[in-house]
C-alpha cells in the first residue's frame, strides 16, 4: 500500500502546483485586461477633449506620458531643413515612412510634427520634395500628442541622422539649434491644407481589449482540467486498490478452504 500512497501524494502535489500556476497566470491576464481597459478609457477621454494650444496642454506637466492622446493645436512655420524620416511605417499594408518636421512656434521653441506617411523610397532625400514637401509660410496644425518613443541622446560626435527608427526627442534635440517640446504631434489636420495627397496623415492605434480575457479563461480552464484529471486518476487508483484488496481476500478464502480440506 505504501507505493500507491506515495504516488497519490506526488500526484496531489503536482496538481496543486499546476493548478496554482494556471490560476496565477489567469489572474495576471485579468490584471492586464483591467490595465488595458483603463488605458483605453484614458485615451478615449483625451481624444474627446477639445483641442487646446500645445503650450497650454503642457503647462505644469512634468511627465509627458500623462498627456498621451490629448488633442492639441500649434501655429508656426515648418523648418524643413531639419526634417528627418521615421523609417519603416506601413499604411494599408503598404511599406513606407513617416516624415518628422519641426514646427517653429512664436516663442522660439518647436514641436516635432509627424506629418504622415509617404511611400517607401530607399534613397528618400531630406527635406522631402514634391507634393509631400512641407508647406512654406505659417500653418496651423491640429493633431494628437504623444510622448517620445525614447530619450537617449546619441554618442558625442555622432553625425546628424536623416533617418530614425523611433521618435527620440533627445536625439533630435542635438540636431536643432532651438528647444524642442517634450512631446510630438501626430498631424490630423492642417490649415492651409497640404497640396496633393501626401503625406497621408497617420492613423491612431486601434483601441481593443486584446486577447487577455480569452487567455484568462484558458488558464482557468487548464487549472480546472488539472484538478479534474487528478480526481479521475485518484478514483481509478482507489478502484484498482479495492479490486486488488478483493482479489487478495478471495485468495485468502481460497487458501483457507484448501487448508480445511
Amino acid at each position: 500500500m505504501r507505493r500507491p500512497r506515495t504516488r497519490s501524494v506526488v500526484l496531489l502535489l503536482a496538481t496543486i502546483v499546476i493548478a496554482a500556476t494556471c490560476i496565477r497566470l489567469g489572474i495576471w491576464q485579468l490584471h492586464r485586461l483591467e490595465w488595458r481597459r483603463s488605458y483605453n478609457a484614458s485615451v478615449t477621454a483625451g481624444l474627446s477633449m477639445a483641442p487646446s494650444p500645445v503650450q497650454q496642454v503642457l503647462d505644469g506637466v512634468t511627465d509627458p506620458s500623462t498627456i498621451s492622446y490629448r488633442r492639441a493645436t500649434a501655429t508656426g512655420t515648418y523648418d524643413s531643413s531639419h526634417e528627418v524620416i521615421l523609417y519603416g511605417r506601413t499604411q494599408n499594408d503598404t511599406p513606407g515612412n513617416h516624415v518628422l518636421t519641426p514646427l517653429m512656434l512664436a516663442d522660439g521653441s518647436a514641436v516635432i510634427v509627424d506629418r504622415g506617411w509617404i511611400p517607401f523610397d530607399p534613397e528618400q532625400p531630406t527635406p522631402v520634395q514634391g507634393e509631400a514637401a512641407a508647406p512654406t509660410g505659417a500653418v496651423t496644425v491640429t493633431g494628437v500628442l504623444f510622448p517620445p518613443d525614447s530619450t537617449s541622446p546619441p554618442p558625442a560626435g555622432a553625425s546628424p541622422a536623416a533617418t530614425v527608427r523611433e521618435v527620440d526627442l533627445a536625439q533630435l534635440q542635438v540636431q536643432v539649434p532651438y528647444r524642442l517640446l517634450p512631446v510630438y504631434l501626430l498631424l490630423g489636420e492642417q490649415v492651409p491644407t497640404q497640396t496633393g495627397g501626401l503625406p497621408s496623415p497617420g492613423s491612431l492605434p486601434e483601441l481593443t481589449e486584446g486577447p487577455h480575457l480569452s487567455y484568462a479563461y484558458q488558464w482557468f480552464s487548464f487549472a480546472a482540467i488539472a484538478v479534474l484529471g487528478y480526481g479521475l486518476l485518484l478514483r481509478r487508483e482507489r478502484r484498482e486498490e479495492r479490486a486488488a484488496t478483493s482479489r487478495r481476500a478471495a485468495d485468502d478464502v481460497g487458501s483457507g478452504t484448501q487448508g480445511g480440506d
